[in-house]
């Protein structure tokens, strides 16, 4: 059964990742909500490509600016945010239904603003060898949304 998380990406840059996020979303029952600016058009065909045939039945909603967002939201849904100059480590998040798991462009991350204003819900996902800079972003949302699946239970 398919529990109520949102995936939220900040002005993402590159469409395969954001087609094989949508691939997730569809998979696990998960809203994606892209937040404008974007890299591509939405009509990309890199990003259908990613998304194969599946790209017309995930659960998309676009948002003109992050404020809009917002706005757009339940003030008291649970937002959790992801970056890789987080301290804690997202195990250590007690993940609930409803979620907003928020995730930075693949270039920029999250904005330090974003970053400071959310700082006792931000986390990240731990990498054990220094030369890696960060995962690709739909790698680290596959890791995210499964971690709160297996918490959140069948």
């Amino acid at each position: 059964m398919p529990h109520d998380l949102n995936i939220v990406l900040v002005e993402p840059k590159i469409p395969v990742n954001t087609g094989a996020i949508g691939r997730l979303c569809l998979a696990t029952g998960s809203t994606l909500h892209l937040i404008e600016p974007l890299g591509f058009e939405i009509n990309d065909t890199k990003l259908k490509r990613a998304g194969l045939d599946y790209w017309k039945h995930v659960s998309v909603v676009i948002h003109k600016s992050l404020g809009d967002f917002f706005v757009a939201i339940p003030n008291e849904s649970p937002k959790v945010f992801f970056s890789t100059k987080a301290e804690k480590i997202f195990y250590d998040h007690q993940f609930k239904e409803g979620s907003y798991l928020f995730f930075g462009s693949e270039t920029e991350g999250l904005s330090d603003e974003l970053r400071n204003t959310h700082a006792r819900t931000i986390y990240r996902i731990p990498q054990y060898d220094d030369r890696v800079r960060s995962l690709n972003l739909a790698n680290a949302a596959s890791i995210v949304v499964y971690e709160a699946i297996r918490q959140l239970g069948p």
